[in-house]
């Protein structure tokens, strides 16, 4: 595949500038770039979802036109997006055959569709289920359904667009196995991502995009990741591990014998204890579903406490207590969710809108009714200082990239004066640049005195990050963990629920005095 001098403006922002690019076929081909830097236009250009306003595709040294997702297949080019085109309602099967029904009985399309599916099944040695739900599957299944589903359009080309950013570390490297296996085939694998140790990791050669430019082309086994980060953003990057000043005895947050429950009446944590206090980072680190999603959501006043308590700012609330995510706010809680498009957007809304989501109260706004004038004014400043691309307040929040819709979320959370701070997946789908930044915030905020509670996806961000760390194994707690104790391998073994025999430095559940 080969783009040449491929342009795409939206209005005044040049998405796409003169971008040339030659992929090899049976290669993976990473593709890097800040958030805004033109990345998604390109992709969606070459699977049919925008038309350039000019310049040429050529697949196998023919030029092509690709006017919609269907012209793609047609040419042999599949897509994966950053967040999965599934229809939830419908099984794994009727989401295979949707868009490819032949003839006005669908019942052999259904038939040929559940016998290819077996075969691509078997294949990819994937656990897929014809006839579950797509609403009951893990995140993991939901992209391997896609990556089927183009395989089952016959698709020749795949692009992945930031399909780990949601994905475990184990996920992640059975990802990596499939794009092997599919590169083994002959396939050519087009892989986005802000991770550029994945880069390093998986691909052949890399592509940088940089302000709607191309930046460079480099093979992979030439470059580091160094040179990378600095041609994405023009400067070298300085991740330091941030130093705590020192901790207060003064809890922001007690968390008492908590138990909740999830949306199935299950009960995912139970029986969980830590403080937060001001002036130092929480960690919870665990394998993703045992509990860190629904704790952090019930402290943010969005899901029922089953039992126990939390005693924010001296005000105790348990299930008896009328309990909202607007009376928490009003404890000077903010919270940076951990699925910012189902909770923290509203992506018809215009950025300046979205910015002001739970802050329409705010006096610095207008004391009777919003002043917009000012609300637009914050929404300036606060893209200015998270580099959000492009800089527009009136532009649809849908519209932004996933990584910008991330600093959008940021923005208005981290800089919203509250004393306690819940931020779930900081980093998910940002580039390298906007990681270093939302650190060094973070660090700031706890030098100024705050309380943060983090969850992350990422155990190196937890390690890097937390002063203390709480480690969570089947909703409950395993141990709590400093800094100077801590190490990769101790809270690896922590995550699935065991202390390694002669562990020194952890705190177990029950000894409260040691708690507080």
């Amino acid at each position: 595949m080969e783009t040449l001098g491929i342009n795409k403006r939206f209005g005044r922002v040049e998405a796409n500038r003169d971008v040339s690019m030659v992929v090899r076929e049976g290669t993976i081909h990473g593709i890097i770039g800040e958030n805004g830097a033109g990345k998604s236009t390109l992709m969606n250009a070459l699977y049919g979802y925008i038309r350039p306003d000019s310049g040429e595709i050529r697949i196998k040294g023919k030029k092509v036109r690709i006017r919609s997702p269907q012209q793609a297949a047609r040419h042999g080019v599949g897509m994966v997006h950053q967040h999965f085109m599934l229809i939830e309602s419908a099984t794994v099967l009727e989401n295979m055959v949707l868009g490819t029904e032949r003839g006005f009985l669908l019942q052999p399309s259904m038939d040929q569709a559940r016998a290819q599916l077996d075969r691509l099944k078997q294949g990819y040695g994937l656990d897929l289920d014809a006839d579950a739900l797509v609403s009951d599957l893990s995140v993991g299944l939901l992209q391997h359904l896609e990556v089927l589903r183009a395989l089952y359009r016959g698709a020749d080309i795949l692009i992945l667009d930031e399909p780990t950013s949601v994905l475990l570390p184990q996920e992640a490297e059975f990802l990596f196995e499939i794009m092997r296996l599919l590169k083994s085939q002959g396939k050519t694998v087009l892989f986005i991502t802000h991770k550029l140790r994945e880069i390093m990791e998986i691909t052949d050669h890399v592509s940088v995009m940089r302000d709607g430019r191309m930046a460079g082309h480099l093979k992979t086994e030439e470059t580091d990741i160094r040179e990378l980060s600095h041609l994405m953003i023009g400067r070298q990057v300085f991740l330091k591990p941030p130093r705590a000043l020192g901790l207060s005895r003064y809890s922001v947050l007690d968390v008492d014998r908590l138990s909740v429950l999830d949306n199935h009446g299950h009960q995912r944590v139970r029986n969980v204890s830590f403080p937060v206090r001001t002036g130092e980072i929480v960690g919870i680190a665990g394998i993703s579903g045992n509990g860190q999603s629904e704790l952090l959501e019930a402290i943010a006043g969005i899901r029922p406490i089953h039992d126990g308590r939390i005693v924010v700012q001296g005000v105790t609330i348990d299930k008896r207590v009328p309990y909202s995510a607007n009376i928490m706010r009003r404890l000077a809680l903010a919270h940076v969710p951990e699925d910012r498009k189902r909770v923290g957007l509203i992506p018809e809304f215009p950025a300046y809108q979205s910015i002001l989501l739970g802050r329409q109260h705010d006096p610095e706004f207008g004391s009777i009714g919003l002043g917009w004038r000012k609300v637009k004014n914050f929404c300036r400043r606060k893209m200015n200082a998270y580099d959000i691309r492009p800089p527009d307040p009136h532009m649809q929040t849908s519209h932004f990239s996933g990584g910008n819709q991330q600093k959008l979320v940021l923005a208005r959370e981290m800089e919203n004066e509250a004393d306690l701070l819940l931020v779930g997946q900081p980093t998910r789908g940002v580039d390298i640049g906007a990681i270093e930044y939302i650190y060094q915030r973070l660090a700031q905020l706890r030098d100024q005195g705050k309380g943060i509670l983090l969850v992350s996806a990422e155990l190196e961000e937890i390690l890097f990050l937390s002063d203390r760390i709480v480690v969570m194994h089947d909703g409950e707690v395993v141990g709590i963990v400093d800094k100077v104790n801590a190490s990769p391998e101790l809270i690896a073994a922590m995550m699935t629920g065991h202390i390694p025999e002669g562990t020194i430095g952890v705190v177990r559940p029950g000894d409260t005095d040691a708690l507080h």
